[in-house]
């Protein structure tokens, strides 16, 4: 079996199943965001709530001594803000939202596809076709201020799949050998050159 860890290749010449494992929200950017929006939206939750009890909950400054109305009200506003989005961020990375692989089976002539959701009834997201459904691996690419780099799968019935990850694209020369590898691997051509 190949096992490609973050869209990286590593094959033998017997391999009969391919596998790509697709990082999801486990990335180190959002665990940097999700720290510096926690450290952040508890201070200023813990500086507005010093100032409307008047003691001093914070370990430096004394934002005790700041008047409620209007700085403190502001920061216990933003500090309630920047808790809940660091809640969000941390649950998103221990959900692994967007997460999961992308396997071409050649034994079984299978290609599944799985990711993982938000919780709820349709948090695995599953996609199962035979080689033979598979039209093309298409490359789609956008250069510019906010670049795109994706893989999609043409599928008969189903439109193009996205195979690769959400976020940082991949360099051009990557994103190619792994196109050639899934289009050789299934038989079926390249589109979007």
């Amino acid at each position: 079996m190949t096992k490609v860890t973050d869209m990286t290749v590593q094959s033998t010449a017997q391999d009969q199943v391919l596998r790509y494992e697709v990082l999801g929200s486990r990335r180190f950017s959002n665990y940097w965001w999700a720290t510096i929006v926690s450290m952040g939206g508890t201070g200023f939750l813990l500086a507005g709530l010093s100032s409307y009890f008047h003691a001093n909950l914070l370990p430096m400054g004394r934002a005790m001594d700041l008047p409620f109305f209007p700085q403190g009200a502001a920061m216990t506003f933003y500090g309630v803000a920047g808790v809940l989005l660091a809640t969000y961020l941390w649950l998103v990375i221990a959900w692994d939202v967007g997460g999961g692989y992308n396997e071409f089976d050649a034994v079984d002539e299978m290609v599944r596809i799985f990711r993982w959701g938000y919780p709820g009834k349709n948090r695995q997201l599953s996609v199962n076709c035979r080689f033979q459904d598979v039209q093309s691996v298409r490359i789609y690419i956008r250069e510019g201020l906010s670049p795109k780099r994706t893989l999609y799968l043409r599928i008969k019935g189903r439109g193009d799949i996205p195979l690769t990850r959400v976020g940082q694209p991949l360099p051009l020369a990557k994103l190619e050998d792994q196109a050639a590898a899934i289009a050789r691997f299934v038989g079926v051509p390249m589109e979007g050159f």
